[in-house]
């Protein structure tokens, strides 16, 4: 009969180990393709921006606004930024409850008779054997997978990138 001990090892947790290593890394993966197609289409989405205003006192205090040509950029460019996720945590949990049962039943009857007459003798012997095993083996298993995600800042090399216009800076007020 296989011991408790024995059954434990044969949860195949190196395996469910490598599993969801693999999984999360696939996971990953797509979140990180996901973010960078959400800012391809942030970066090649354009709206007209006007850099700056003027204004002007005139002497007899009259006030005019003048404004530069508005400047295309991209939305990246004014601020909409991807959300970056980054799993921060994954947790596998088995328990499982194990009974293992053995019982074993033995019973020998033997009995003996004999009959002793002038020339002629006879004899029995009657054996009753029984042998009765029982085995019982249960065994529940529950297992539960637990990930954590948490958003992160986007790559520090997009940022350069977000904030300039033609080779400008772009106001960030």
């Amino acid at each position: 009969m296989a011991s408790v001990g024995h059954e434990l090892l044969n949860v195949p947790l190196p395996e469910m180990v490598m599993k969801l290593g693999l999984g999360v890394a696939e996971a990953q993966r797509a979140l990180d393709e996901n973010s960078v197609e959400t800012a391809k289409l942030l970066a090649d989405t354009t709206v007209p921006l006007v850099l700056s205003i003027t204004q002007t006192i005139a002497a007899d205090g009259t006030v005019s606004y003048t404004s530069q040509d508005p400047v295309t950029v991209s939305l990246l460019q004014i601020g909409l930024m991807p959300t970056f996720y980054q799993f921060a945590e994954a947790t596998i949990e088995v328990t499982m409850d194990i009974k293992t049962t053995t019982s074993r039943e033995t019973n020998v009857n033997v009995s003996a008779k004999a009959k002793v007459g002038f020339a002629m003798w006879s004899a029995s012997v009657n054996t009753d054997v029984s042998h009765n095993r029982k085995f019982g083996k249960e065994v529940h298993g529950t297992s539960r997978l637990v990930t954590r995600m948490v958003p992160v800042p986007p790559p520090a090399r997009i940022e350069p990138v977000m904030n300039t216009v033609d080779n400008r800076p772009v106001p960030t007020n």
